[in-house]
Protein backbone atom coordinates (compact mmCIF):
# COMPACT_ATOMS: atom_id res chain seq x y z
CA UNK A 1 0.00 0.00 0.00
CA UNK A 2 2.38 2.71 0.35
CA UNK A 3 3.91 2.18 -2.48
CA UNK A 4 1.30 4.09 -3.98
CA UNK A 5 1.70 6.72 -1.48
CA UNK A 6 1.72 10.19 -3.38
CA UNK A 7 2.72 14.07 -1.42
CA UNK A 8 2.49 14.21 2.20
CA UNK A 9 3.03 11.64 4.75
CA UNK A 10 1.87 12.65 7.76
CA UNK A 11 -1.96 12.04 7.96
CA UNK A 12 -4.67 13.93 6.99
CA UNK A 13 -2.42 16.11 4.83
CA UNK A 14 -3.57 14.51 1.23
CA UNK A 15 -6.82 13.27 0.52
CA UNK A 16 -7.45 9.27 1.95
CA UNK A 17 -6.67 7.71 -1.45
CA UNK A 18 -3.38 9.81 -2.03
CA UNK A 19 -2.20 7.60 1.22
CA UNK A 20 -2.42 4.53 -0.28
CA UNK A 21 -5.32 3.61 0.70
CA UNK A 22 -8.27 1.62 -2.15
CA UNK A 23 -10.58 3.99 -3.64
CA UNK A 24 -13.34 2.22 -5.85
CA UNK A 25 -13.41 5.76 -7.78
CA UNK A 26 -9.59 6.63 -9.15
CA UNK A 27 -7.83 4.45 -11.79
CA UNK A 28 -4.41 4.90 -13.38
CA UNK A 29 -5.26 7.80 -15.47
CA UNK A 30 -6.37 9.24 -12.12
CA UNK A 31 -2.97 9.38 -10.87
CA UNK A 32 -0.95 9.88 -13.92
CA UNK A 33 -3.43 13.47 -14.30
CA UNK A 34 -2.66 13.71 -10.53
CA UNK A 35 1.08 13.91 -11.08
CA UNK A 36 0.50 16.36 -13.86
CA UNK A 37 -1.39 18.91 -11.24
CA UNK A 38 0.92 18.48 -8.96
CA UNK A 39 3.91 19.12 -11.16
CA UNK A 40 2.56 22.23 -12.48
CA UNK A 41 1.45 24.00 -8.87
CA UNK A 42 4.95 23.35 -7.85
CA UNK A 43 6.94 24.31 -10.79
CA UNK A 44 4.82 26.96 -12.56
CA UNK A 45 2.49 28.54 -9.62
CA UNK A 46 3.29 28.30 -6.22
CA UNK A 47 7.03 29.86 -6.64
CA UNK A 48 5.38 32.84 -8.17
CA UNK A 49 2.97 33.55 -5.59
CA UNK A 50 3.88 36.62 -3.72
CA UNK A 51 5.02 38.32 -6.83
CA UNK A 52 2.01 38.09 -8.14
CA UNK A 53 0.02 38.94 -5.03
CA UNK A 54 1.90 42.47 -5.42
CA UNK A 55 1.74 43.34 -8.92
CA UNK A 56 -1.71 44.90 -9.91
CA UNK A 57 -2.70 42.45 -13.22
CA UNK A 58 -2.39 39.47 -10.99
CA UNK A 59 -0.93 36.27 -12.53
CA UNK A 60 -0.07 36.21 -16.25
CA UNK A 61 -2.81 35.84 -18.85
CA UNK A 62 0.25 33.63 -20.78
CA UNK A 63 -1.04 30.80 -17.24
CA UNK A 64 -3.61 29.64 -18.99
CA UNK A 65 -1.87 28.89 -22.29
CA UNK A 66 0.86 26.86 -20.02
CA UNK A 67 -2.13 24.92 -18.30
CA UNK A 68 -3.36 23.89 -21.77
CA UNK A 69 0.01 22.83 -22.93
CA UNK A 70 0.53 21.09 -19.82
CA UNK A 71 -2.93 18.83 -20.35
CA UNK A 72 -4.66 20.28 -17.04
CA UNK A 73 -7.12 22.84 -18.83
CA UNK A 74 -8.64 20.58 -21.48
CA UNK A 75 -9.85 18.03 -19.32
CA UNK A 76 -13.10 20.60 -19.06
CA UNK A 77 -14.33 20.91 -22.48
CA UNK A 78 -15.32 18.42 -25.28
CA UNK A 79 -12.90 17.50 -27.96
CA UNK A 80 -14.44 19.31 -31.28
CA UNK A 81 -13.28 23.02 -29.45
CA UNK A 82 -9.91 21.48 -28.79
CA UNK A 83 -10.25 20.31 -25.06
CA UNK A 84 -10.52 16.54 -23.82
CA UNK A 85 -13.31 15.66 -21.76
CA UNK A 86 -14.24 13.09 -23.23
CA UNK A 87 -11.20 11.06 -22.15
CA UNK A 88 -12.34 11.88 -18.35
CA UNK A 89 -14.45 12.11 -16.01
CA UNK A 90 -15.75 14.37 -12.94
CA UNK A 91 -12.87 12.87 -10.65
CA UNK A 92 -10.38 13.98 -12.86
CA UNK A 93 -11.78 17.84 -12.32
CA UNK A 94 -12.11 17.24 -8.69
CA UNK A 95 -8.34 16.08 -8.53
CA UNK A 96 -7.62 19.51 -10.64
CA UNK A 97 -10.00 21.93 -8.37
CA UNK A 98 -8.20 20.10 -5.41
CA UNK A 99 -4.57 20.48 -6.76
CA UNK A 100 -4.93 23.90 -8.05
CA UNK A 101 -6.18 24.74 -4.24
CA UNK A 102 -2.84 24.23 -2.64
CA UNK A 103 -2.01 27.34 -4.19
CA UNK A 104 -3.38 29.94 -2.40
CA UNK A 105 -4.62 33.86 -3.87
CA UNK A 106 -6.91 32.21 -6.78
CA UNK A 107 -4.22 31.84 -9.33
CA UNK A 108 -5.57 30.12 -12.08
CA UNK A 109 -8.86 31.00 -10.37
CA UNK A 110 -9.99 32.15 -13.99
CA UNK A 111 -9.91 28.50 -14.87
CA UNK A 112 -12.55 28.38 -12.71
CA UNK A 113 -14.62 31.01 -14.15
CA UNK A 114 -14.24 29.57 -17.92
CA UNK A 115 -15.81 26.11 -16.86
CA UNK A 116 -19.15 28.46 -14.97
CA UNK A 117 -19.02 30.61 -17.87
CA UNK A 118 -19.24 28.36 -20.84
CA UNK A 119 -21.48 25.79 -20.19
CA UNK A 120 -24.63 28.10 -21.27
CA UNK A 121 -22.28 29.34 -24.86
CA UNK A 122 -21.97 25.15 -24.96
CA UNK A 123 -25.17 24.20 -24.48
CA UNK A 124 -27.70 27.01 -25.88
CA UNK A 125 -25.61 29.37 -28.22
CA UNK A 126 -25.88 29.17 -31.97
CA UNK A 127 -22.83 27.08 -34.01
CA UNK A 128 -21.34 30.27 -35.01
CA UNK A 129 -21.39 31.40 -31.36
CA UNK A 130 -19.64 28.35 -30.08
CA UNK A 131 -16.73 28.83 -33.13
CA UNK A 132 -16.27 32.51 -31.95
CA UNK A 133 -15.85 31.82 -28.32
CA UNK A 134 -14.82 28.46 -27.03
CA UNK A 135 -11.92 27.29 -29.14
CA UNK A 136 -9.74 30.52 -28.27
CA UNK A 137 -11.34 30.21 -24.72
CA UNK A 138 -10.31 25.84 -24.18
CA UNK A 139 -6.92 26.52 -25.39
CA UNK A 140 -5.86 29.56 -23.39
CA UNK A 141 -5.55 32.18 -25.53
CA UNK A 142 -9.05 34.22 -23.81
CA UNK A 143 -11.25 34.29 -21.04
CA UNK A 144 -14.89 34.33 -20.30
CA UNK A 145 -16.84 35.19 -17.22
CA UNK A 146 -20.27 35.07 -15.76
CA UNK A 147 -21.77 38.40 -15.58
CA UNK A 148 -24.78 38.14 -13.03
CA UNK A 149 -24.54 39.61 -9.91
CA UNK A 150 -25.75 43.42 -9.44
CA UNK A 151 -25.69 45.94 -6.13
CA UNK A 152 -28.76 45.02 -5.72
CA UNK A 153 -29.20 41.83 -6.49
CA UNK A 154 -26.53 39.03 -5.65
CA UNK A 155 -28.57 35.77 -4.79
CA UNK A 156 -31.49 37.15 -5.77
CA UNK A 157 -31.02 36.75 -9.47
CA UNK A 158 -35.09 37.43 -10.15
CA UNK A 159 -34.65 41.21 -9.27
CA UNK A 160 -31.96 41.96 -11.99
CA UNK A 161 -32.52 45.42 -13.36
CA UNK A 162 -29.62 45.40 -16.34
CA UNK A 163 -31.80 45.67 -19.38
CA UNK A 164 -31.90 44.73 -23.26
CA UNK A 165 -33.79 46.77 -25.30
CA UNK A 166 -34.50 45.20 -28.94
CA UNK A 167 -33.39 48.21 -31.42
CA UNK A 168 -32.36 47.99 -34.73
CA UNK A 169 -31.65 44.38 -34.81
CA UNK A 170 -29.44 44.78 -31.37
CA UNK A 171 -30.27 44.60 -27.91
CA UNK A 172 -29.07 47.73 -26.17
CA UNK A 173 -28.40 46.89 -22.77
CA UNK A 174 -28.25 49.20 -19.55
CA UNK A 175 -26.97 48.72 -16.08
CA UNK A 176 -24.90 47.37 -13.83
CA UNK A 177 -22.88 44.48 -12.82
CA UNK A 178 -21.35 43.63 -9.29
CA UNK A 179 -18.45 41.72 -7.90
CA UNK A 180 -17.79 40.05 -11.25
CA UNK A 181 -14.77 37.67 -11.04
CA UNK A 182 -12.17 37.91 -13.22
CA UNK A 183 -14.06 41.02 -15.40
CA UNK A 184 -11.41 42.70 -15.72
CA UNK A 185 -9.07 40.34 -17.82
CA UNK A 186 -12.43 38.40 -19.40
CA UNK A 187 -12.47 38.91 -23.15
CA UNK A 188 -16.35 37.92 -23.17
CA UNK A 189 -19.48 38.16 -20.80
CA UNK A 190 -21.93 35.34 -20.37
CA UNK A 191 -24.67 38.15 -19.07
CA UNK A 192 -27.77 37.74 -17.70
CA UNK A 193 -30.48 40.67 -18.54
CA UNK A 194 -33.57 41.97 -18.66
CA UNK A 195 -35.22 41.20 -21.72
CA UNK A 196 -38.96 41.03 -20.21
CA UNK A 197 -41.31 41.59 -17.35
CA UNK A 198 -40.31 41.08 -13.85
CA UNK A 199 -39.79 38.08 -12.08
CA UNK A 200 -37.64 34.30 -13.85
CA UNK A 201 -39.29 34.60 -16.82
CA UNK A 202 -37.85 38.26 -17.87
CA UNK A 203 -34.21 37.16 -17.75
CA UNK A 204 -32.38 36.28 -20.94
CA UNK A 205 -28.82 35.91 -21.79
CA UNK A 206 -26.03 37.41 -23.85
CA UNK A 207 -22.45 37.31 -25.38
CA UNK A 208 -21.12 40.32 -24.68
CA UNK A 209 -17.85 40.87 -26.29
CA UNK A 210 -15.52 43.20 -23.70
CA UNK A 211 -14.44 45.63 -25.64
CA UNK A 212 -18.15 46.60 -26.43
CA UNK A 213 -18.30 50.34 -26.81
CA UNK A 214 -20.13 51.62 -23.46
CA UNK A 215 -18.50 49.18 -21.35
CA UNK A 216 -16.79 50.10 -18.62
CA UNK A 217 -14.31 48.12 -16.28
CA UNK A 218 -13.04 48.78 -12.39
CA UNK A 219 -10.74 46.12 -10.52
CA UNK A 220 -12.40 45.90 -7.02
CA UNK A 221 -10.41 45.45 -4.18
CA UNK A 222 -11.47 42.49 -1.81
CA UNK A 223 -10.97 41.22 1.69
CA UNK A 224 -8.68 38.47 0.35
CA UNK A 225 -5.44 38.22 -1.86
CA UNK A 226 -6.92 37.69 -5.24
CA UNK A 227 -4.17 37.34 -8.16
CA UNK A 228 -7.28 37.36 -10.39
CA UNK A 229 -9.78 39.94 -9.41
CA UNK A 230 -13.36 41.12 -8.99
CA UNK A 231 -14.84 44.02 -10.86
CA UNK A 232 -17.25 46.35 -11.36
CA UNK A 233 -18.84 46.51 -14.62
CA UNK A 234 -20.95 49.48 -15.59
CA UNK A 235 -22.89 49.28 -19.40
CA UNK A 236 -24.37 52.30 -20.97
CA UNK A 237 -26.07 51.56 -24.21
CA UNK A 238 -24.05 48.64 -25.33
CA UNK A 239 -25.09 47.49 -28.64
CA UNK A 240 -25.21 43.95 -28.21
CA UNK A 241 -26.19 41.94 -31.98
CA UNK A 242 -29.19 39.94 -31.59
CA UNK A 243 -27.58 36.91 -32.94
CA UNK A 244 -25.77 37.28 -29.23
CA UNK A 245 -28.57 36.03 -27.71
CA UNK A 246 -27.71 32.40 -25.81
CA UNK A 247 -30.84 30.42 -26.63
CA UNK A 248 -34.36 32.01 -25.80
CA UNK A 249 -35.65 34.43 -24.88
CA UNK A 250 -37.09 34.55 -21.37
CA UNK A 251 -34.82 31.22 -20.36
CA UNK A 252 -31.89 32.60 -19.07
CA UNK A 253 -32.88 31.86 -15.44
CA UNK A 254 -33.13 28.14 -16.14
CA UNK A 255 -30.05 27.96 -17.71
CA UNK A 256 -27.98 29.84 -14.73
CA UNK A 257 -30.11 27.30 -12.45
CA UNK A 258 -28.70 24.29 -14.36
CA UNK A 259 -25.50 25.44 -13.89
CA UNK A 260 -25.01 26.66 -10.01
CA UNK A 261 -24.45 22.82 -9.00
CA UNK A 262 -21.50 22.63 -11.14
CA UNK A 263 -20.17 26.03 -9.73
CA UNK A 264 -21.14 24.78 -6.25
CA UNK A 265 -18.72 21.77 -6.66
CA UNK A 266 -15.77 23.64 -8.05
CA UNK A 267 -16.36 26.16 -4.87
CA UNK A 268 -16.95 23.08 -2.21
CA UNK A 269 -13.74 21.33 -3.86
CA UNK A 270 -11.52 24.45 -3.35
CA UNK A 271 -12.83 25.15 0.01
CA UNK A 272 -12.34 21.79 1.15
CA UNK A 273 -8.40 21.83 0.49
CA UNK A 274 -8.21 25.40 1.79
CA UNK A 275 -9.17 23.25 5.10
CA UNK A 276 -6.73 20.92 4.52
CA UNK A 277 -4.17 23.66 4.31
CA UNK A 278 -4.89 24.46 7.41
CA UNK A 279 -4.92 21.16 9.22
CA UNK A 280 -1.30 20.41 7.05
CA UNK A 281 -0.03 24.08 8.34
CA UNK A 282 -0.77 23.29 11.77
CA UNK A 283 0.23 19.79 12.18
CA UNK A 284 3.79 20.32 11.18
CA UNK A 285 3.72 23.55 13.15
CA UNK A 286 2.64 21.53 16.39
CA UNK A 287 5.38 19.21 15.62
CA UNK A 288 7.93 21.58 15.82
CA UNK A 289 6.77 24.31 18.26
CA UNK A 290 7.62 24.18 21.56
CA UNK A 291 5.71 25.56 24.59
CA UNK A 292 6.10 24.90 28.63
CA UNK A 293 9.15 22.63 28.05
CA UNK A 294 6.90 20.48 25.74
CA UNK A 295 6.33 20.08 22.01
CA UNK A 296 2.79 21.87 21.22
CA UNK A 297 1.42 18.28 19.90
CA UNK A 298 1.88 16.89 23.44
CA UNK A 299 -0.82 19.21 24.57
CA UNK A 300 -3.81 17.27 24.64
CA UNK A 301 -6.07 20.54 23.31
CA UNK A 302 -3.99 20.76 20.54
CA UNK A 303 -4.89 17.01 19.52
CA UNK A 304 -8.52 17.61 20.07
CA UNK A 305 -8.38 20.91 17.46
CA UNK A 306 -6.54 18.58 15.04
CA UNK A 307 -8.19 16.21 15.26
CA UNK A 308 -11.84 17.86 14.58
CA UNK A 309 -10.61 19.85 11.75
CA UNK A 310 -9.59 16.42 10.02
CA UNK A 311 -12.65 14.47 11.23
CA UNK A 312 -14.54 17.74 9.40
CA UNK A 313 -12.48 17.93 6.01
CA UNK A 314 -12.49 14.15 5.51
CA UNK A 315 -16.47 14.00 5.90
CA UNK A 316 -16.68 16.99 3.35
CA UNK A 317 -13.89 15.61 0.81
CA UNK A 318 -16.10 11.96 0.65
CA UNK A 319 -19.47 14.02 -0.09
CA UNK A 320 -17.07 15.85 -2.78
CA UNK A 321 -16.26 12.06 -4.51
CA UNK A 322 -20.25 11.22 -3.77
CA UNK A 323 -21.17 14.17 -5.61
CA UNK A 324 -18.31 13.47 -8.55
CA UNK A 325 -19.40 10.15 -8.35
CA UNK A 326 -23.49 11.38 -9.44
CA UNK A 327 -21.98 13.54 -11.76
CA UNK A 328 -20.21 11.01 -13.74
CA UNK A 329 -23.09 8.54 -13.31
CA UNK A 330 -25.63 11.05 -15.09
CA UNK A 331 -27.69 12.25 -12.35
CA UNK A 332 -29.58 14.90 -13.87
CA UNK A 333 -28.71 18.50 -12.77
CA UNK A 334 -32.27 18.67 -10.73
CA UNK A 335 -32.03 16.23 -8.51
CA UNK A 336 -28.42 17.20 -7.02
CA UNK A 337 -29.37 20.81 -6.33
CA UNK A 338 -29.80 20.45 -2.37
CA UNK A 339 -26.89 17.90 -2.69
CA UNK A 340 -24.82 20.77 -4.26
CA UNK A 341 -26.01 23.29 -2.03
CA UNK A 342 -25.59 21.15 1.12
CA UNK A 343 -21.80 20.43 -0.01
CA UNK A 344 -21.22 23.76 -0.87
CA UNK A 345 -22.23 24.62 3.04
CA UNK A 346 -20.61 21.70 4.68
CA UNK A 347 -17.39 22.64 2.80
CA UNK A 348 -17.13 26.53 3.67
CA UNK A 349 -18.30 25.58 7.38
CA UNK A 350 -15.37 23.24 7.47
CA UNK A 351 -12.78 25.93 5.87
CA UNK A 352 -14.15 28.29 8.13
CA UNK A 353 -13.70 26.29 11.53
CA UNK A 354 -10.33 25.01 10.48
CA UNK A 355 -9.25 28.66 9.45
CA UNK A 356 -10.04 29.70 12.88
CA UNK A 357 -8.25 26.34 14.87
CA UNK A 358 -5.38 27.22 12.65
CA UNK A 359 -5.44 30.77 14.26
CA UNK A 360 -5.44 29.76 17.78
CA UNK A 361 -2.58 26.89 17.02
CA UNK A 362 -0.30 29.49 15.39
CA UNK A 363 -1.42 32.29 17.93
CA UNK A 364 0.65 36.02 17.54
CA UNK A 365 1.93 34.29 14.12
CA UNK A 366 -1.11 34.21 12.25
CA UNK A 367 -2.37 37.94 12.84
CA UNK A 368 0.95 38.97 10.88
CA UNK A 369 1.16 38.72 7.33
CA UNK A 370 5.26 37.23 7.31
CA UNK A 371 7.25 34.90 9.37
CA UNK A 372 5.34 31.29 9.69
CA UNK A 373 1.86 31.61 10.12
CA UNK A 374 1.70 33.96 7.11
CA UNK A 375 -0.30 31.21 5.09
CA UNK A 376 -2.82 30.94 7.51
CA UNK A 377 -3.65 34.70 7.95
CA UNK A 378 -4.10 34.62 4.32
CA UNK A 379 -6.00 31.58 4.64
CA UNK A 380 -8.38 33.43 7.64
CA UNK A 381 -8.93 35.90 4.93
CA UNK A 382 -10.31 33.53 2.25
CA UNK A 383 -13.23 32.34 4.34
CA UNK A 384 -15.83 34.71 2.97
CA UNK A 385 -15.08 34.23 -0.62
CA UNK A 386 -15.78 30.40 0.01
CA UNK A 387 -19.05 30.92 1.91
CA UNK A 388 -20.45 33.32 -0.17
CA UNK A 389 -20.40 33.11 -4.02
CA UNK A 390 -22.43 30.55 -5.51
CA UNK A 391 -24.80 31.49 -3.50
CA UNK A 392 -24.61 32.23 0.28
CA UNK A 393 -24.91 29.79 3.03
CA UNK A 394 -28.06 31.03 4.55
CA UNK A 395 -29.76 30.89 0.80
CA UNK A 396 -28.63 27.38 0.68
CA UNK A 397 -30.09 25.97 3.15
CA UNK A 398 -33.15 27.17 2.33
CA UNK A 399 -33.36 26.27 -0.66
CA UNK A 400 -32.30 22.71 0.36
CA UNK A 401 -35.18 22.17 2.75
CA UNK A 402 -37.39 23.78 0.34
CA UNK A 403 -36.22 21.10 -2.41
CA UNK A 404 -36.70 18.43 0.10
CA UNK A 405 -40.46 19.31 1.00
CA UNK A 406 -41.35 20.76 -3.28
CA UNK A 407 -42.78 17.21 -4.11
CA UNK A 408 -45.01 16.72 -0.87
CA UNK A 409 -46.70 20.58 -0.96
CA UNK A 410 -47.76 19.93 -4.61
CA UNK A 411 -49.11 16.64 -3.69
CA UNK A 412 -50.64 18.26 -0.61
CA UNK A 413 -51.94 21.29 -2.75
CA UNK A 414 -53.73 18.94 -5.63
CA UNK A 415 -55.10 16.74 -3.09
CA UNK A 416 -56.55 19.82 -1.34
CA UNK A 417 -57.74 21.14 -5.07
CA UNK A 418 -59.54 17.86 -5.39
CA UNK A 419 -60.90 17.95 -2.07
CA UNK A 420 -62.53 21.62 -2.54
CA UNK A 421 -64.07 20.36 -5.84
CA UNK A 422 -65.82 17.68 -4.35
CA UNK A 423 -67.10 19.22 -1.27
CA UNK A 424 -68.28 21.91 -4.02
CA UNK A 425 -69.75 19.09 -5.89
CA UNK A 426 -71.48 17.45 -2.68
CA UNK A 427 -73.47 20.57 -1.80
CA UNK A 428 -74.89 22.16 -4.69
CA UNK A 429 -76.16 17.75 -5.25
CA UNK A 430 -77.35 18.15 -1.71
CA UNK A 431 -78.94 21.60 -1.89
CA UNK A 432 -80.82 20.29 -4.74
CA UNK A 433 -81.98 17.49 -3.43
CA UNK A 434 -82.90 19.23 -0.15
CA UNK A 435 -85.41 21.57 -2.09
CA UNK A 436 -86.96 19.48 -4.19
CA UNK A 437 -87.69 17.08 -0.93
CA UNK A 438 -88.74 19.66 1.13
CA UNK A 439 -91.16 21.20 -1.56
CA UNK A 440 -93.05 18.41 -1.41
CA UNK A 441 -93.47 18.53 2.37
CA UNK A 442 -90.95 15.73 3.53
CA UNK A 443 -88.50 16.11 5.88
CA UNK A 444 -85.91 13.81 5.22
CA UNK A 445 -82.20 13.85 5.01
CA UNK A 446 -81.00 13.34 2.08
CA UNK A 447 -76.65 12.79 0.58
CA UNK A 448 -76.11 14.68 4.18
CA UNK A 449 -72.10 14.64 4.99
CA UNK A 450 -72.81 15.16 8.60
CA UNK A 451 -73.22 12.88 11.15
CA UNK A 452 -77.15 11.72 12.16
CA UNK A 453 -78.37 14.12 15.23
CA UNK A 454 -76.41 17.02 13.37
CA UNK A 455 -79.24 20.06 13.79
CA UNK A 456 -77.24 21.17 10.31
CA UNK A 457 -77.03 18.13 8.81
CA UNK A 458 -78.63 18.61 5.17
CA UNK A 459 -82.74 17.26 4.62
CA UNK A 460 -82.77 17.98 8.82
CA UNK A 461 -86.02 20.11 9.49
CA UNK A 462 -88.37 21.09 12.47
CA UNK A 463 -91.16 20.53 10.52
CA UNK A 464 -93.46 19.96 7.42
CA UNK A 465 -93.26 22.90 4.69
CA UNK A 466 -90.87 24.24 2.47
CA UNK A 467 -87.65 25.35 4.75
CA UNK A 468 -84.69 27.38 2.85
CA UNK A 469 -81.90 25.65 1.01
CA UNK A 470 -78.40 25.35 2.89
CA UNK A 471 -75.78 27.82 0.89
CA UNK A 472 -73.27 26.02 -1.09
CA UNK A 473 -70.01 25.24 0.44
CA UNK A 474 -67.24 27.15 -1.21
CA UNK A 475 -65.23 25.94 -4.28
CA UNK A 476 -65.28 26.70 -7.73
CA UNK A 477 -68.35 26.24 -9.71
CA UNK A 478 -68.87 22.69 -11.44
CA UNK A 479 -68.74 21.69 -14.84
CA UNK A 480 -71.71 20.38 -16.36
CA UNK A 481 -69.16 16.73 -16.24
CA UNK A 482 -69.62 17.02 -12.75
CA UNK A 483 -73.60 16.08 -12.76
Amino acid sequence: MQSDCFGEHLMGCEPNWYQGFPSPYYTDSHKEFRKKCREFVETEMKPHVEDWIKSPEGYPASLHQRAYSAGLQGILFPKEFGGAREDTDYFHELILWDEMGRCSAQVLGQLQINSMAIPPVLLHGSEEMKAAVLPAVVQGEKSISLMISEPQAGSDVANLRTTAVKQDGCYVVNGQKKWITGGHRADFFTCAVRTGDPGFGGISLLLIPSSSPGITIRKMATQFDNTNGTAFVTLEDVKVPEGNLIGDEGMGFMYLMYNFNHERFVIAVGACRAARNCYEESIKYALKRKTFGKQLIEHQAIRLKLAEMLRQIEAVHDSCERVAYSLSKGVPDLALGATCALLKVNSSRCFEYCAREASQIFGGSSIVREGQGMLVERLYRDVRQAAIPGGSEEILLDFTIRQAVAKDLKKQKKAAKIEGHWAGACSVVDSFFFVHAASRGKATRLCSRRPPGDPQAYGQTRGRGRVAAPQAAAGPPLEPSRW
